[in-house]
């Protein structure tokens, strides 16, 4: 695996920021690191990047221990932090120059520059100063040098945060591209976004991992009920339709349509089809809805929340 943490602990006083978390990713795997403000998101990946120590436990990247060879470390990792630093005075490709130089990237330097020029969507902009570009393309320069010396892993804190819906879907689609052949965990706060991106999600509150799967095993784990939307084109009695098989509830949205809600955790679309073919009704709307994962995250992060199990 290419980032390994075990037992992983970060206290500051009597805060336990990071409180004893185990995870492994892999090369190909394209991590959402979720949690609210506060959490351990941010502390957890200073600790992989090497720029805090933890307080217990040991973190690995690609072979290499955070503590005992961190400047190992850090050149398998690319990192945008969020509060993405940059050298305001100087231009774009003079910036990320620099950067390649610190990597001592020697020959290659310049088509890589053009490369993550390119890839960023940075050139019309590249021979401006830092300082003179928008949030936005601000946090493209932050990703540029993120990428620029082609680390095996990324590790992403609110890459998408300044950006507008157009450099949205740009920066999304690089993202799930580099998750191809890499390892990338990143951090957000739009819910929409790690949907869109990640095949795996961690859900970390309070310091301790609340939740570990794919997209959508987390939607499947809360409720023990399935919702099924349908609209019928005739106009249907309530009390009809509470004789449908396995149906737990009723809520009329509007004329004709209707919200039902299962007796367990099973699929009614086939009852409630059934029941339209039987009665000669006609149907022109029959979908499953399901748990978002903003919805998710709310439940496992709440106040009151346990702390569940996987």
């Amino acid at each position: 695996m290419s980032v390994k943490v075990s037992n992983l602990s970060k206290t500051y006083g009597a805060q336990n920021a990071v409180d004893n978390i185990s995870f492994e990713v892999n090369k190909g795997e394209v991590l959402g690191f979720l949690g609210p403000n506060g959490a351990g998101k941010s502390t957890t990946m200073k600790i992989l990047t090497c720029f805090i120590p933890q307080s217990g436990g040991t973190a690995n990247v690609c072979g290499f221990d955070t503590l005992a060879a961190p400047l190992e470390v850090t050149k398998k990792i690319g990192y945008l932090p969020e509060s993405n630093p940059l050298y305001y005075d100087m231009y774009v490709r003079e910036y990320l120059e620099f950067m390649a130089g610190l990597h001592k990237m020697g020959k290659i330097t310049n088509a890589r520059i053009d490369a993550m020029i390119e890839a960023t969507g940075l050139t019309a902009e590249r021979k401006k100063k830092v300082g003179q570009l928008s949030k936005g393309y601000k946090q493209r320069v932050g990703l540029a040098q993120a990428m620029l010396h082609d680390p095996e892993v990324l590790i992403l804190d609110e890459p998408t945060s300044g950006l507008d819906p157009n450099q949205l879907v740009e920066i999304r689609s690089l993202i799930k591209q580099l998750g191809q052949n890499k390892t990338v965990i990143f951090s957000s706060h739009i819910m929409q976004e790690v949907q869109a991106v990640a095949s795996r999600v961690i859900i970390i509150n309070k310091g301790k991992i609340v939740a570990d799967d794919s997209t959508e095993k987390l939607q499947s784990r809360i409720g023990n009920e399935i919702i099924v939307t349908a609209e019928f084109k005739q106009k249907v009695d309530r009390s009809i339709l509470a004789s449908i098989k396995g149906v737990k509830s009723i809520e009329q949205l509007k004329d004709g349509k209707w919200n039902f809600v299962s007796q367990t955790n099973s699929d009614i679309r086939e009852d409630i089809f059934n029941f339209a073919k039987e009665k000669n009704l006609t149907l022109l709307h029959l979908n499953k809805e399901e748990y978002s994962l903003e919805e998710v995250f709310k439940q496992l992060t709440a106040p009151s929340a346990p702390f569940p199990t996987k």
